[in-house]
């Protein structure tokens, strides 16, 4: 019933899983509106009792079942399953119930969207093409991140102290500029440091850009190679 996703039990029990989830994630949603009155919060708190008494039972049985238990317990849903339900039993301040969602990939097997899957290797291969370029690329990031850091920094650490503390408070706005977000929280009122902006920002055009471009060409390259394999 746990693997079987072709028969009516294994399917069942699979969707009450999904549905299970899908509840658990927005009863934590609820969860975190202010002002709840303690009657909800007791429904709440029902509600996620058995919510994980019922994944706890089903990550058991799935360990229980498996021919390599190791694998299981080590295995990305493995490591999901185990991580959405231990902080209920251990107490601790960490709440990761949003990482359930993780789970909800399942389905993808599930309803055997054949050209989903598709889609998933085509865009792993992409980025097996490009990874040597996109990992030059993040270095490259890195030290033009820092570089912005550390030149706000000179421009506006005497005028704007309470911003720009140092090179670390002033990572944020390089972070905000060389994205190209701009939140405003931060921002050069020198004329040095708005002209260095200017510069940054051209470069942050840049850095939104080129991992685009290098992965748009790299699944291009994919479907073609897919195109020909299916004509030959």
């Amino acid at each position: 019933m746990l693997d079987d996703i072709d028969s009516t039990s294994g399917k069942t029990f699979t969707y009450v899983i999904q549905s299970l989830i899908v509840l658990s994630l927005v009863t934590f949603s609820i969860d975190t509106l202010p002002d709840l009155s303690p009657q909800t919060r007791e429904i709440l708190s029902l509600i996620e009792m058995i919510t994980v008494g019922i994944f706890t039972i089903e990550y058991i049985l799935r360990l229980a079942v498996a021919e390599k238990r190791s694998e299981f317990v080590f295995s990305f849903y493995g490591i999901v399953d185990l991580l959405a339900i231990l902080p209920f039993y251990i107490a601790s301040g960490l709440d990761l119930r949003a990482i359930r969602i993780f789970r909800l990939l399942r389905l993808l097997r599930i309803l055997k969207l054949v050209k989903y899957n598709a889609a998933i290797s085509r865009f792993r291969r992409a980025l097996g093409i490009a990874k040597e370029e996109l990992l030059l690329f993040g270095m490259v990031a890195g030290i033009l991140l820092f570089l912005s850091a550390v030149g706000i920094y000179y421009f506006e650490n005497e005028v704007q102290p309470e911003h720009f503390k140092s090179v670390f408070h002033s990572m944020w706005w390089a972070v905000t500029t060389l994205t190209t977000v701009g939140y405003g929280d931060m921002y050069p009122i020198t004329a040095g440091g708005r002209i260095f902006t200017f510069f940054v920002l051209m470069i942050g055009l840049g850095i939104v850009a080129v991992p685009t471009g290098l992965v748009a060409s790299a699944l291009s390259q994919v479907r073609d190679e897919d195109t020909r394999a299916q004509q030959t």
